[in-house]
């Protein structure tokens, strides 16, 4: 009797088949990234600067202000400088002192960050306050050579560079973490039964109504006030291992690329399909012939050459695939919708077409999403 409830109990402790951990799926409310940019100036180019870029010259002749000295906007060459815009994600919880990267991108005419300096450059956040200060050395990923004679080769980007950990943190940002007495939960893709799901795993690992779905999207959850417990606790909520839902049945057509991707949920009611294809071609050609000029006189002709004529040549071939027909049973799953259609041998944009044939005539079971 203890043996089987012993396994009963492991059984109901074991994670489900394909369970995703919580912090895979959803989100804290208010624990988040905050992008930041800034305006900077890059020197010590080797001569792939912006030149005679005015913007250039004035903010170099704004930095030299700042620094006692004061000098003629004209009189500076920006051939070794570049105008550079700097951008940087701010992540939550870090303090004053600590470091981030940043991302470094010409907006003038500069042909190559490479060997550059990031001076000093305020970061700020959407609000307009200054939250980081980046500056250093950067690290280009790309090469650009050009030849006396115009020609030129690039590989890769040469004009976006970064400087690893290149800012410091000046301001903090402040989190509702620790300022209420629940955490919200906000999945990454809305789904009901997911939001169900996820409050019965909470539930079942610290307790009933710990756990609270509000609607498809966020879970609200209770959490101790404490900022020792609550740490402890967010460690233990976000390992909890959940089964989410199976998502909506879609089928995702990349217009550009010719690229479809069908969801396994996607099924067809009974449907008959027939696919052919016409292919027209037009040759365009042209047929010269040389041209004459005829004399005739004192009981003489006299054929002279003349100017070379051209005539349209135009050649016109119709052919039509004889069209393939094949038929869905009730339920089709997607590997027998897959199957079926590359049986004819359909390329991406028959494809495409049948899909839409099957959505206009009902028998898709599934939302189609063209991008």
């Amino acid at each position: 009797m203890r043996v089987g409830l012993l396994l009963g109990l492991l059984l109901a402790l074991a994670p489900p088949a394909f369970a995703d951990r919580l912090k895979d799926l959803a989100t804290v409310a208010g624990v988040r990234s905050n992008p930041l940019v800034g305006y900077g100036i890059v020197v010590g180019l080797s001569g792939t600067g912006d030149g005679n870029s005015q913007l250039t010259q004035q903010s170099m002749q704004s930095l030299i202000s700042r620094l006692g000295l004061s000098v003629d906007a004209s009189d500076l060459k920006a051939k070794n400088a570049a105008a550079v815009m700097v951008t940087a994600d701010l992540a939550p919880f870090l303090k004053i002192g600590q470091t981030l990267d940043v991302t470094v991108s010409t907006v003038g005419q500069a042909k190559s960050l490479k060997g550059g300096t990031l001076l000093m450059t305020p970061l700020m956040g959407a609000d307009g306050e200054v939250y980081a200060i980046a500056q250093g050395n950067l690290i280009v990923g790309g090469l650009g050579v050009e030849g006396q004679d115009g020609s030129s080769l690039t590989v890769n980007i040469p004009t976006v560079g970064r400087v690893p950990r290149g800012g410091s943190v000046e301001k903090m940002v402040e989190t509702p973490f620790l300022e209420t007495d629940h955490l919200m939960l906000n999945l990454n893709r809305g789904d009901f039964s997911t939001a169900a799901a996820v409050a019965e795993g909470v539930n079942r690992t610290f307790g009933p109504e710990v756990a609270v779905a509000l609607d498809g999207t966020s879970i609200r959850v209770r959490a101790p006030s404490d900022p020792a417990q609550r740490v402890s606790f967010m460690s233990l909520l976000e390992n909890i291992e959940v089964d989410p839902a199976p998502p909506v049945a879609k089928v995702v057509v990349n217009s550009r690329t010719g690229t479809v991707v069908i969801g396994g949920q996607v099924k067809v009611t009974p449907a008959a399909v027939t696919h052919g294809s016409l292919t027209v071609r037009v040759t365009e050609d042209q047929r010269v012939t040389q041209g004459a000029s005829v004399v005739v006189g004192n009981n003489a002709t006299v054929v002279a050459p003349g100017e070379p004529v051209v005539t349209p040549d135009s050649t016109l071939q119709v052919a039509e695939d004889p069209a393939k027909a094949f038929v869905f049973d009730p339920g089709v799953s997607l590997s027998s919708l897959v199957d079926a259609i590359n049986a004819v041998g359909a390329s991406p944009s028959d494809l495409v077409a049948i899909l839409e044939a099957l959505r206009e005539a009902g028998a898709l079971r599934a939302e189609l999403v063209v991008i």
